[in-house]
């Protein structure tokens, strides 16, 4: 990475830096919310990633769907290339929360190539901290069901890179730590999945 693409990416983490600085992750440690987009390009970078564009775009994804950027805002700052990578990842708040993680299997199978690889680093950090650091206000039913939803996502990613896959993969046939126990990521054979997916989409309705 030469010295421009190396300003730029700390540019991004700066401005990551400032727009999420008094957001905390949902786990049982409320830990700093910029772990987690930091945590995302990391990812990338151990996947043998290392385009700029893409990890600024790591670093962004969710600079617009959980503050007060815009599209505009990051396309002036880091261009429209980032910009167009971060909408790629970039949930519609405007939607039900069912809504949303419905058109997110479905939009996963539309979006850029370089989009794919930030979502898969993006779940790939989600589901390894859930293994350990599940939200304490989630029950056994919610964590597998987003076990269950993550997988569907992922499966529409395919294709991209091997060792984000290995590793997504290798969650799913693993455990999650919920009160001192171990419980199965897919609790079912995939047959099963989708009627447990239907699940998790009523629980979210009710919340």
């Amino acid at each position: 990475m030469d010295n421009e693409h190396l300003i730029q990416l700390m540019k991004s983490i700066d401005f990551s830096c400032k727009k999420h600085r008094d957001q905390r992750r949902k786990d049982a440690h409320s830990t700093p919310y910029i772990n987690h987009p930091i945590g995302v390009a990391y990812n990338l970078i151990k996947a043998g990633v290392y385009n700029s564009d893409i990890l600024q775009a790591a670093i962004l994804h969710d600079t617009i769907e959980d503050t007060q950027t815009t599209e505009e805002e990051i396309k002036k700052e880091f261009g429209e290339k980032v910009a167009s990578y971060v909408m790629d990842v970039t949930d519609d708040k405007s939607l039900s929360k069912q809504e949303r993680k419905r058109h997110q299997i479905e939009h996963a199978l539309h979006i850029q190539n370089e989009s794919k690889l930030v979502k898969m680093a993006d779940k790939l950090f989600n589901l390894r901290d859930i293994q350990v650091n599940a939200p304490p206000l989630w029950s056994i039913d919610v964590i597998q069901g987003y076990f269950i939803w993550a997988k569907a996502v992922i499966n529409n990613l395919r294709g991209q890179n091997q060792w984000l896959e290995s590793q997504l993969d290798e969650i799913f046939t693993s455990t999650f730590t919920y009160k001192g126990s171990q419980y199965p990521t897919i609790p079912c054979t995939p047959d099963k999945e989708p009627e447990l997916l239907e699940n998790y989409y009523k629980i979210l309705v009710g919340k």
